[in-house]
C-alpha cells in the first residue's frame, strides 16, 4: 500500500523554488552542508538524504565530494526532483517513508544520513521512532545529521522601532491554531532523542541568522502561507490567510520580519558496541 502523503505544502513550482532558495540561504548562514566534524574523507562514502525534496542538498554535496561517493535520495514523492537524466550520475533515488519499516537492504548501509526541514512533517510523538529508524540505517560509526529551525524560538525583528508586526503576528497565530503539525516544539529536544536511540558524541550547533539573511529567509517563508492556503481543505482558513498575507507582506516591506534559531544536531553510532544489543536496549 502506498504511503499517505500528509505533506502540508503543495509540491508545485512555487514550493520547489521556496525549498531551493531555503537550501541556499541555510548553507550560506551555516557555512556548511555537512557539519565539519563529520568525516567525509572516505572516497567510497555512502550518504542518504531523507526527504530529498528538490535534490538541492544532494546536488550540492555531489559537487563537494569525489564522484565515487554514493548519494541516495529517499522520499515518498519525487515530483519536486529534477529528471533523473540530469541528476549527478552518483545520485540514486529510492522511495521510502520514514514512518514505515526500514527496508532490509538499507539496514547498516550508510556512513552519513542527513534529514532536514521535517518540523511540519512529524509530530513530537513520532520523532524518537524516526531517529531510531535512521540509526538502524547507519553503518557502525556512521553519522546522523538533523537540520531544522526551532519554531518555538520564533521572534519578530524590526529595522525601526515604529515598524508594525500586527498582521505578521496574526498570520502566525492563525496557522498555529489549526493543527499541532503547524506548531512544532520538539527541535530543541533532538539531542535527547539522539542519545536515547544510542548515538554518542551528540552535538547541537544552534545558530542565529545574520539580519540580511534572516530577512531573505523570512520572505521565502511567507510563501508557505500561500501554499497552505492552496492546500488546506479549510475554506475559512484559506480565506483568512489570503486576506492577511498582503498586509503581512506590507509590514515586511517596511522592515519587520520573523526569524528563528537554526539547529544542526549530529551524533554517531558507537563502533565498539554490539549493535543488536544496543538497539534492543
Amino acid at each position: 500500500m502506498a504511503s499517505k502523503d500528509n505533506y502540508v505544502f503543495t509540491r508545485d513550482v512555487l514550493d520547489n523554488a521556496r525549498l531551493n532558495l531555503m537550501h541556499s540561504l541555510w548553507a550560506r548562514s551555516s557555512g556548511y552542508v555537512i557539519h565539519p566534524k563529520i568525516p567525509t574523507d572516505n572516497a567510497e562514502i555512502y550518504i542518504a538524504d531523507i526527504g530529498a525534496g528538490t535534490g538541492a542538498w544532494l546536488c550540492d554535496v555531489s559537487e563537494r565530494l569525489p564522484k565515487t561517493a554514493q548519494l541516495y535520495g529517499l522520499d515518498i514523492s519525487f515530483d519536486a526532483m529534477p529528471p533523473p537524466e540530469i541528476l549527478p550520475p552518483n545520485v540514486t533515488l529510492r522511495n521510502w517513508d520514514v514512518r514505515t519499516t526500514v527496508p532490509e537492504d538499507l539496514v547498516g548501509a550508510f556512513d552519513i544520513i542527513q534529514i532536514r526541514f521535517f518540523i511540519f512533517v512529524l509530530l513530537r510523538n513520532e520523532v524518537s521512532s524516526v531517529v531510531g529508524k535512521l540509526v538502524e540505517m547507519l553503518k557502525p560509526g556512521g553519522y546522523l545529521q538533523w537540520v531544522d529551525s526551532d519554531n518555538h524560538s520564533i521572534r519578530f525583528e524590526k529595522t525601526k522601532p515604529e515598524n508594525a508586526t500586527e498582521h505578521l503576528n496574526k498570520l502566525m497565530r492563525l496557522l498555529e491554531s489549526q493543527s499541532t503539525q503547524l506548531k512544532p516544539d520538539w527541535v530543541p529536544d533532538l539531542p535527547g532523542f539522539f542519545s536515547e536511540n544510542g548515538l554518542v558524541d551528540v552535538e547541537a550547533d544552534r545558530q542565529d541568522t545574520p539580519p540580511h539573511l534572516a530577512f531573505m529567509m523570512h520572505k521565502s517563508g511567507l510563501i508557505m502561507h500561500e501554499l497552505i492556503a492552496r492546500k488546506t481543505q479549510n475554506e475559512e482558513m484559506a480565506k483568512q490567510l489570503r486576506e492577511l498575507l498582503p498586509l503581512a507582506v506590507d509590514e515586511t516591506r517596511k522592515g519587520a520580519y520573523i526569524t528563528t534559531d537554526r539547529h544542526t544536531i549530529i551524533g554517531h553510532e558507537c563502533m565498539y558496541l554490539d549493535t543488536d544489543l544496543h538497539r534492543a536496549s
